[in-house]
């Protein structure tokens, strides 16, 4: 199965906001990051605003931010709310199906449990649980360097 641009860019985008907590972000700078269009950005960020997944600001120094924490956000239901089908064969679209197998395929079966298996994997997670560790400031780890003996002597 592979995600749409849509929801590519829509997963890129939650990443930097959960990078980058409480600060007001840019579609330009996200644009620019990823070499991706702005105005299919807008169209990105307007549908995470629609569905409550971030807050907007609108104005010269507007921007957008994350709604919630990123252990709230679940990656399954941000996926799920982005793609608009899941149609793994034409089988599954009930207007466009002219497959001549599709009373005695079996292959739909798997399909669906395929599709259910990737969607529950993806369910396990959350943003903050995809978002690199920050790098200590302060990691209190005492830095000694052994001296040679030359060191030693001088020092004496």
């Amino acid at each position: 199965m592979r995600l749409t641009s849509f929801t590519d860019y829509t997963l890129r985008t939650l990443l930097h906001l959960g990078g980058n907590p409480g600060r007001l972000v840019t579609i330009q700078e996200i644009a620019d990051l990823h070499t991706i269009s702005r105005n299919h950005l807008m169209k990105v960020v307007h549908e995470l605003g629609r569905n409550g997944v971030i807050e907007t600001v609108r104005g010269r120094n507007g921007g957008f931010r994350l709604a919630h924490p990123p252990e709230d956000i679940n990656i399954g239901a941000v996926v799920r709310q982005s793609e608009s089908d899941f149609y793994m064969a034409e089988c599954f679209d009930p207007n466009g199906n002219v497959c001549a197998l599709v009373k005695g395929c079996s292959l739909r079966g798997v399909l669906t449990n395929a599709t259910a298996a990737y969607l529950a994997e993806l369910d396990r997670h959350t943003l903050a649980m995809l978002l690199p560790e920050p790098a200590p400031r302060d990691a209190g780890i005492p830095i000694s360097f052994q001296r040679n003996e030359a060191q030693a002597d001088q020092a004496a």
